[in-house]
């Protein structure tokens, strides 16, 4: 049987293995890359190749001898320029080249949705040095939000609330960027009332939107995701219209997840992704299609039917709390027999364990629209998962 398409994925995490299993469903090829082996995706992909995305040659190569009929970034940290050179050849790079360049550093799409498409967003400031940090700080004024343009998963982000926290600011931020820019962006701190991710999917026939996702982050990471997200028709609508904006500007087809935070009816961009978002976890139960089969049928062409809500759903991660690789996951029978609700669970099959890392996440629907009922679940559900380690640990 000839594949629909053949998929080149560029990362294999977590998000990367549920996308693995959706374009498998709809009869595509897919060779996973990440930096080390066995990583998720790879465990259910058709081929596997380790190399660094940040290896320009390697990524070259990958490229050149599987012939991908599309390259689905999964990460941000991937030398895009080599990315750029193969969409001019004719390769098609999801959603587009340039949207993987911008998203891979905060200051591009930052600057493209604050200037260029005049979108609300905070105040900000751009620092290559320490010093350049505390003058921000004096512009700014506290407190502030400090990150490195790029990174992921809240890597190098923290919160400025007194002028002594600047250095310590500024050294959390140099070690958790990834790349080689050492640049932050120091972000005026926005008193909004709640967070959302909407999903916004661009595809042949037309820009489509999920349910808004709320959620919750410590250490500038997500720990808890729910859908729907109550939001007001004026806020939703203004949200929505900001995010067409700016998938139209980036072009290409696929799956976005459009970060906004919100106060009142007011709206104001914060952060976008291109690929799907790990708040939208949550949709492997909450939605009619989740997130992954978006992403998929925007990419292979495949009409989007309308997105309708199966309940109030919600996730929550389990994370481990130190290095290891000799550890064992417990308790998943006691997490899928919490009441009251439907629970699902995914255990992501990562080799290895670290601080704050996410190993799994459990996911709760509900039959009313109680999104705080599904969220108690959901948190009940990952207290039950235990991560034990080995003797050695």
């Amino acid at each position: 049987m000839t594949p629909t398409a053949k998929i080149l994925l560029l990362g294999s995490g977590e998000l990367g293995r549920e996308f693995v299993i959706a374009s498998k469903r709809l009869g595509c090829h897919v060779i996973a890359c990440d930096s080390y082996a066995k990583a998720p995706a790879m465990q259910v992909a058709d081929e596997a190749e380790v190399f660094s995305m940040l290896d320009g040659a390697a990524l070259g190569a990958a490229i050149e001898k599987h012939q991908p009929d599309f390259i689905v970034p999964e990460i941000e940290a991937i030398r895009t320029e080599i990315l750029a050179d193969y969409e001019a050849k004719g390769f098609t790079v999801v959603p587009s080249a340039k949207a993987a360049q911008m998203t891979m550093n905060r200051d591009a799409i930052r600057d493209m949705a604050a200037t260029d498409l005049g979108l609300i967003t905070s105040r900000y400031v751009y620092a290559e040095s320490r010093e350049a940090l505390h003058n921000a700080v004096a512009e700014l004024g506290l407190p502030l939000v400090v990150k490195p343009v790029m990174s992921s998963s809240g890597k190098g982000q923290s919160t400025v609330r007194t002028e002594t926290e600047t250095d310590a600011a500024w050294d959390y931020a140099a070690a958790g960027m990834r790349g080689d820019r050492l640049r932050v962006i120091a972000e005026q701190f926005i008193d909004f009332d709640y967070e959302i991710t909407l999903l916004t999917i661009r595809a042949r026939d037309g820009i489509h939107f999920c349910p808004p996702i709320g959620h919750r982050q410590e250490r500038g990471d997500y720990r808890e995701s729910w859908q729907p997200a109550a939001m007001s028709t004026a806020a939703l609508k203004a949200a929505q219209d900001m995010a067409s904006k700016v998938v139209d500007a980036l072009g290409g087809y696929g799956l976005f997840g459009v970060e906004f935070f919100v106060k009142g009816d007011a709206v104001i961009f914060s952060e976008l992704s291109p690929r799907p978002h790990d708040t939208g976890m949550v949709t492997l139960v909450s939605q009619t299609l989740n997130e992954f089969d978006l992403h998929a049928r925007a990419i292979l062409g495949l009409p989007i039917p309308a997105i309708s809500l199966l309940g109030a759903s919600a996730s929550a991660v389990v994370l481990a709390d130190r290095d290891s690789d000799d550890f064992n996951i417990t308790g998943l029978a006691d997490a899928l027999a919490v009441s009251d609700a439907h629970i699902d669970a995914r255990i992501f099959g990562k080799p290895v364990t670290r601080p704050y890392r996410r190993m799994g996440v459990t996911l709760a629907r509900v039959a009313d629209g109680d999104a705080k009922k599904a969220r108690a679940a959901a948190l009940s559900a990952a207290e039950q998962i235990n991560i034990s380690y080995g003797p050695t640990q």
